[in-house]
């Protein structure tokens, strides 16, 4: 497999020159050990840490594993190891000389519950998703700013065409639009010929099933979960009932919130929660979920090729999905990132995304298609009246091959911008 710069590269040296803890999170497969070890293998030893086997002898004896080995040291998947976060604690409290130690896990829940006990003050953590498209077409560290570096900088300003990041290519490799979204960002995928990738992820699902989700919910209906985590592809881009969820599998409500939140925790699921101006509400209202990776959502769907795809209902779900994880991606670099809601008004006007930031909100739609229609932002609009005194430019994020003005007031841009 051929190394593909990732866009965190230069945040994790930077922060490695700080802090003496460095905690990379994310799912199976997105490339957290290859990162690692890309930025600090050379002056960096790596162990990999076993569910099941204790080969280096870390949970028995934590301490006399680290007598052994002189930092910087590179541990990967630390939450089958957490007896080890003492005694780094210990080790970095006598000597707090930045980058020393280099951590990773999939596990959401243990991971940053042992690390919050453990390391608070001492570690910085930092998420990895699935690939960008700047990094898919090997361009992590290329080009003008993201447009939305650009547009969060301006405030309530209307951006012209000129001052936004030129387009680059369309797609990684010349790949159309739906071959993009069916293969989706692992590392593993992208340069896997097309029919291996049904392998890939039939493996992903079950090794996940069979590994992290027995780990962390014990020997439950794993069939059953199978069969939920298929249901939630299918589900991305929605509001989520919560007291629905388990009805058409035959569990109770309860095991399918419990189920979800195990999603969560192994970084395969996030929801965005309801913006409303009043932030008691916001804590009341539907989340709206997203799977974290488009190709993964398309096996779950049994969507058998990119051609298939291009037909289906949910390909506008599908593509949301993938907006909405570039823009995760890339406010994760930002100092001061932006706040991610979604908004539904009682009169049923609704905006996909709705960003904060400095007091300043941004409504977002996002649409696969290249010919933009009044319909399709009645919606920024409605945003807009309901918020006159908040609200920046209008967004739409569309398959369309340059950026322009729809109106004074809304901004029409490439998915592939920046």
């Amino acid at each position: 497999m051929n190394y593909r710069n990732r866009i965190l590269e230069p945040k994790l040296a930077y922060l490695s020159r700080h802090f003496p803890v460095i905690v990379v999170t994310g799912a199976r497969q997105v490339g957290k050990s290859t990162l690692l070890a890309h930025v600090f293998g050379n002056s960096a030893r790596h162990f990999i840490f076993d569910p099941v086997t204790d080969e280096l002898g870390v949970r028995r004896d934590p301490a006399f594993f680290l007598q052994q080995h002189q930092t910087p040291l590179i541990l990967d998947e630390i939450q089958y190891a957490p007896e080890l976060l003492p005694v780094i604690k210990k080790k970095v409290d006598q000597d707090p000389r930045p980058g020393q130690f280099f951590l990773s896990g999939s596990q959401n829940l243990s991971v940053i519950r042992s690390i919050g006990e453990s390391l608070a003050g001492r570690a910085v953590i930092v998420d990895l998703e699935t690939m960008t498209l700047r990094e898919r077409r090997g361009a992590a560290q290329q080009g003008a700013p993201f447009w939305l570096e650009t547009i969060l900088n301006s405030g309530k300003e209307v951006q012209t065409v000129e001052t936004l990041p030129s387009s680059p290519a369309p797609e990684p490799q010349g790949l159309s639009l739906f071959d993009m979204l069916w293969r989706g960002g692992f590392p593993g995928t992208l340069d896997l010929p097309d029919d291996l990738l049904p392998d890939f992820f039939r493996s992903y699902v079950r090794t996940y099933v069979e590994r992290d989700i027995r780990i962390l919910a014990g020997p439950s209906d794993q069939q059953t979960f199978s069969r939920f985590f298929g249901l939630m592809g299918t589900l991305s881009a929605q509001e989520i009932n919560h007291s629905h969820l388990g009805r058409e599998l035959g569990v109770t409500p309860q095991t399918a919130s419990r189920w979800l939140e195990l999603l969560k925790a192994t970084f395969q699921w996030f929801e965005l929660p309801p913006y409303h101006g009043n932030r008691i509400k916001r804590l009341s209202g539907k989340g709206k979920g997203y799977l974290t990776d488009t190709g993964l959502l398309c096996h779950l769907s049994r969507i058998s090729s990119p051609e298939a795809l291009a037909v289906q209902p949910i390909l506008g779900a599908i593509f949301e999905t993938h907006v909405v994880l570039e823009i995760r991606r890339r406010l994760a670099l930002l100092p001061t990132p932006a706040n991610l809601y979604h908004w539904r008004a009682h009169s049923g006007a609704e905006a996909d995304l709705v960003l904060e930031r400095d007091g300043i909100l941004w409504p977002v739609e996002i649409k696969a298609k290249s010919a933009i229609r009044p319909s399709d932002v009645r919606g920024l609009r409605s945003f807009r009246e309901a918020y006159p005194d908040r609200s920046g430019p209008g967004i739409v994020v569309a398959g369309v091959d340059k950026p322009y003005l729809y109106s004074p007031e809304i901004l029409v841009l490439p998915y592939t911008l920046g």
